[in-house]
C-alpha cells in the first residue's frame, strides 16, 4: 500500500531532526546486574546513545533503511562518542555539527524501582541539540532523503525552534514528506502556549503525524481544545496529514487515514525493565513498514511489536532489533497467546 510518495531516486532514505543525548543506565549485564533499586543506590551504569529522533534513527538503519541526522553535539568526548557511533551505524553525520559556545549534550540517568515504575534524572543545562540554526538547514540536503522526521523537542528553544520551521518549510517546497513526532518533554518548555503554537506550525505541514492523546491536546490547545481522537484526525486531515497516529499507552494505538478508514493495535505482552523507549521502537518499527508498502495494520503491529521488545531492554539504542527479530517475536507472541494477541 502507498500511503505516502517515495521518490526513489533519491539517496537517503530518511533524514531526522533533533535532540542527540546520552543515556546512562543501571547496569544489567552478564558481568554486572544493577536489580530494581532507587537511582541513588546504583553504582555502575552502562553509557548509551539517546534521543527519540536519534533512538529512530538507528532503529530505522537495523531495519535497513539510509538515514542521515541534522542535529547538534558537544564538541567534547561525548560528541566524539555520539558521531562514531553514528558513523558505526552507518547513519550519516555530515549535517551533525558541533556547537563552539560550550554547550554540552543532554545526559539521562534512569531510575528503574520495578517492572511497571521507572524515571529519568536529566541534565539538559546550556544544552547542545536545542543550538541548532538555520543556517545549519541545507536545504538540498533534505531534498536528498525520501521522508523527512522532525522531532518536537527541536522547537522548545530558539535557535532550534526556527531551524525545525524552516526545515518543514523546505520540505514542503522540495516535495520530501513530512513525518512529525511530537515527542513532548515536558522538561525542554516553559509553557503551554509554546507547546501548541510550535507544535502545530510543524503539524499543519507534516504528512505523517505521531504522538499520545497528551500530546494531540497540548498541540490542539489554542486550536480547538478537548477534541476526541476522531475529531484530531479529521482536523489534521484537514491541513496536510495522511496519516494521524494517535497512542493510549497500554491501551493501545490507532491509525487514522485521510480515506476515513482506521486501524488499530494493542501492545504486546512483556515483563518490562523500564516504562520508556517504546516510542522509539514504535516509530522505527511503523516507519519501515511504511517504507516496505504494507498495509496499514501491518506496519501498526510491526510498530507495537518492536515498541513492547525494547521496553523489556535494558537501553533504546544498542537494543533495537532488525526485522527478522520482530516478526521472530511477532511470531512467538502469537504462539503463545493466540493470533489475535494485539489486534484491538
Amino acid at each position: 500500500m502507498v500511503y505516502i510518495d517515495l521518490d526513489q531516486t533519491r539517496p537517503l532514505d530518511i533524514v531526522l531532526l533533533g535532540r542527540i543525548a546520552i543515556d546512562f543506565n543501571p547496569a544489567y549485564s552478564e558481568d554486572v546486574k544493577e536489580d530494581f533499586k532507587p537511582l541513588k543506590d546504583v553504582h555502575y551504569f552502562e553509557k548509551y546513545v539517546g534521543g527519540s529522533p536519534a533512538n529512530i534513527a538507528v532503529g530505522v538503519t537495523h531495519h535497513g533503511l539510509k538515514a542521515g541526522f541534522i542535529g547538534r553535539v558537544s564538541d567534547d568526548q561525548f560528541g566524539d562518542f555520539v558521531i562514531e557511533y553514528f558513523d558505526e551505524e552507518g547513519i550519516d553525520t555530515s549535517h551533525v555539527t558541533r556547537c563552539t559556545g560550550g554547550e554540552k549534550l543532554g545526559l539521562t540517568f534512569t531510575e528503574m524501582l520495578s517492572p511497571s515504575e521507572s524515571s529519568i534524572l536529566m541534565y539538559r543545562n546550556c544544552i547542545a541539540d536545542l543550538q541548532l540554526s538555520v543556517d545549519d538547514i541545507d536545504p538540498e540536503y533534505i531534498a536528498s532523503a525520501k521522508v523527512l522526521l522532525i522531532s518536537g523537542t527541536a522547537l522548545a528553544e530558539s535557535p532550534s525552534r526556527e531551524a525545525a520551521l524552516k526545515a518543514a518549510m523546505v520540505a514542503r517546497r522540495v516535495g520530501t514528506p513530512v513525518i512529525f513526532d511530537i515527542d513532548y518533554r515536558a522538561y525542554n518548555w516553559r509553557n503551554a502556549d509554546e507547546i501548541s503554537i510550535y507544535c502545530s506550525a510543524v503539524a499543519c505541514q507534516a504528512d505523517v503525524i505521531m504522538g499520545s492523546r497528551e500530546e494531540f491536546d497540548l498541540t490542539e490547545a489554542l486550536i480547538a481544545p478537548g477534541m476526541t481522537d476522531v475529531e484530531s484526525a479529521e482536523y489534521w486531515h484537514g491541513q496536510a496529514a495522511k496519516i494521524v497516529v494517535i497512542k493510549h499507552g497500554m491501551e493501545g494505538s490507532t491509525a487514522y487515514l485521510q480515506s476515513g478508514e482506521r486501524f488499530s493495535i494493542k501492545p504486546f505482552p512483556v515483563t518490562a525493565r523500564k516504562g520508556f523507549g517504546g516510542g522509539d521502537g514504535y516509530g522505527s518499527g511503523f516507519i519501515y513498514g511504511l517504507f516496505q508498502g504494507w498495509d496499514m495494520q501491518r506496519c501498526l503491529e510491526f510498530g507495537s511489536a518492536e515498541a513492547s521488545m525494547m521496553v523489556r531492554a535494558n537501553n533504546c539504542s544498542d537494543a533495537l532489533p532488525s526485522p527478522d527479530e520482530v516478526q521472530a517475536f511477532i511470531d512467538e507472541e502469537k504462539a503463545m497467546y493466540g493470533e489475535m494477541v494485539a489486534q484491538a
